[in-house]
């Protein structure tokens, strides 16, 4: 990726509905430039889709935890498995498989407290491969909105 891909990257993942005459303009190239720089960015995989961020609020999701959960025996079969079908519940955002002491952490949202305590008994006091788990309640979320490409590992920095 060159400082121009990087540029466009920049406006689009801060406003991804803005027109590609808007973002030709604000990189400086002609908008048949830009789109074709997009289209080869979506090719590349680097562009993996656009969403709309949406307030979990506004969905009865008002309560958010990870959960951290060691699984046995530890074996591509049972991390498979357990992968696959968390990340299919509802209560579930994200599925993240880590090395460390624990081997998930599962980013989940509820509507509320009684309904996380009754979600972590059902599905995951009730699974045999879970070893342990411990959960997390978020109290805020922040992201970074704009990622720039970090600098390569041997670059002086």
């Amino acid at each position: 990726m060159d400082e121009l891909d990087t540029a466009i990257l920049r406006h689009l993942q801060e406003d991804a509905r803005q027109s590609n005459r808007a973002v030709a303009q604000k990189v400086g190239i002609a908008p048949s430039t830009c789109l074709e720089r997009i289209r080869l960015l979506r090719r590349r995989g680097v562009i993996r889709g656009y969403h709309a961020q949406v307030a979990l609020p506004a969905l009865n999701r008002g309560v958010q935890a990870m959960v951290s959960a060691q699984v046995r025996p530890l074996n591509r079969e049972v991390v498979a498995a357990f992968e696959q079908s968390v990340a299919r519940l509802p209560e579930v955002l994200s599925v993240y498989t880590m090395a460390g002491s624990d081997d998930f952490l599962v980013h989940v949202t509820a509507q509320d407290i009684e309904h996380l305590h009754a979600f972590l008994l059902e599905r995951f006091t009730a699974r045999r491969e879970i070893l342990s788990f411990r959960t997390s309640i978020i109290f805020q979320h922040l992201t970074n909105p704009v990622l720039e490409p970090l600098p390569a590992a041997d670059s002086p920095g």
